[in-house]
Parts: C-alpha cells; structure tokens; sequence
C-alpha cells in the first residue's frame, strides 16, 4: 500500500504510525527528537492507564517508539523544514535538510501550536505584513525588503524561499545567536525585538536599543514548523490555533489528517493515542480509496 507520512513521534503519532502500519500501509514518522517532545520532558506520569506506580514521560515515549519500530515503522529524526503537495498534486512531499519524503496521505501530530512572538503589533499586523508562511506569500512581497524572526534552519528555509522574489531579505533574530549560517546576502539582526511598528500596514521593526529597520514585511519562523505553519502552507482550515478536524480527525485537505494537541481540547496523553489511533485508520481508509 502507499504510504503514511507522520509528522511527530509523540503519542498522537506514535499510535497513528502503529494503526496504519498494521492497516498494511507504508509508514515513515518525523521527528526534530525527543528534545523536541513535551512527553519526554515529563518527570513523571501518574494518571495514564496501565501503569499504578507511574512512568517517566522518557520512558513512556521511548516504549512507544521501540513498539512502532517492532512492527516496520521508519523514524527519521530529522528537522521539518517544509510540508507541501507534490509537483502533481496528488500526494505531498516533506522537506528536511537532509531528504526529500513523497506521501499518499499526511498526519500531522505536532503536539500543540508553539507559542509565537509576544511583542506589541505583531498580532495587530497579521496579514497586514506579519505572515507565517513564506511559500504562501512570497509573492506579495516581490521587490520588497522582509524580515524573518528566527534563529534556526527553519528560519533560514523560510527566508531562501523569499530570496528570489524581495529586494532584501534580513534574518531577525530576537537576541538569539543563529544556529545556521545565513548566505552573503543576507544580513542578521541581532537585536531584541520590541515592537512592530505601522500605521494600517507593518512598516518598521523596533528593538530595544532604541534603533529601528524599516521593512515591508515579516515572516515569523521561530524554533521548527509547527502545526499551525504546516496548516496554513497547506491551507487547512483552523479553529483558532488548532487544526480542525471531523470525528475521522480528517482536515478540510484530502488525505492530510491531524491528532493530539494540535487539534485542541483535552491535552492528556489518552486523547492523543486515541486520535491517533483513528488518524491511522481513516489514512488506509483513504489510501484504500485512492486505489479504486
């Protein structure tokens, strides 16, 4: 059968990966590392069922993984940089530094939207010249100088898509020191960022040495591709900042599904392995589908 792309190794796609796999479907997990990995900085777990004296989060996160790789599942702990359709539109295709990955159908296990950047104008702005998605709109921004809020090779992603269609492109990087070395043409902005400044469009970033840069855009890109930057390049429907999704945890996209945290409400592990397990089931129900 074709295969299953999960992005995530928590518990939403540690089940997912098993359900689908036993379902007779290729699967290939994601994942940045457990560094990445809300369950495995946990200390300790009381309340999840099978285990009366607890389990460390690493622990429970390392027997879900050892499980699905039991049954064939492929872990690839590699940064996402970028989640797209293929060049014919009839499946998608994952970008890390490394690889390029080709899906049939996606699930998106991310865990729950990453906290973005809490300075003043930047929520006023959006859409106005505060954008989280480059491919998406790259081209509004043609002959234009932008700016993109990151420090990591997400950030950096981000901003050699939006090489070839501004006049300038600059990395922001809010006081971090970049884990990635940028190209010539780029210059890096250390500073703190403050505020982003504007009349009814962004038209300047301040920081806190009281100096400012005049740009026409920024994009945010901060830590990895989280799911709210994956459903927007994709153009998933969201409900806030989660993903939306029907009780087959399928998106408004064909073949792109969603479970955990990123879909909101109770953010307990038991909701997460139960998504998905019903993640991976409706993904060979549409691989299934597609064969007819």
């Amino acid at each position: 059968m074709a295969k299953v792309l999960i992005i995530g190794a928590g518990p939403a796609g540690v089940s997912a990966a098993m359900y689908a796999k036993r379902g007779g479907a290729e699967v290939t997990v994601i994942s940045g590392g457990v560094e990445l990995s809300g369950l495995w900085r946990a200390e300790k777990i009381e309340n999840y069922y099978g285990f009366a004296e607890g389990i460390s989060g690493a622990e429970l996160y390392a027997k879900g993984i050892e499980g699905a790789r039991g049954l064939g599942v492929e872990f690839v702990t590699e940064e996402l940089l970028d989640l797209g359709y293929n060049d014919d539109f009839t499946g998608f295709k994952a970008v890390t530094k490394a690889r390029t990955i080709t899906a049939d159908s996606v699930i998106v296990a991310t865990g729950a939207a990453r906290q973005t950047l809490q300075v003043p104008g930047l929520q006023e702005f959006t859409g106005k010249g505060v954008s989280y998605c480059a491919i998406c709109d790259a081209f509004f921004y043609r002959g234009k100088n932008v700016g993109v809020i990151g420090a990591g090779e997400y950030a950096l992603h981000e901003a050699q898509t939006l090489l070839p269609h501004a006049a300038r492109v600059v990395l922001l990087t809010n006081g971090e020191q970049p884990a990635v070395k940028p190209p010539p043409e780029m210059t890096v902005y250390a500073g703190k960022i403050t505020a982003l400044q504007g009349t009814e469009k962004l038209s300047r970033v301040e920081f806190a040495d009281g100096s400012s840069l005049p740009l026409d855009g920024v994009f945010v890109a901060l830590g990895t591709a989280g799911s709210t930057a994956i459903a927007k390049k994709l153009g998933v429907q969201l409900a806030g900042s989660n993903i939306k999704v029907d009780e087959h945890m399928a998106t408004n996209v064909p073949g792109l599904f969603a479970a955990g945290d990123c879909t909101g409400g109770l953010l307990q592990i038991a909701k997460a392995v139960y998504q998905g397990a019903e993640a991976g089931l409706a993904a060979v129900r549409y691989l299934r589908g597609k064969k007819k």
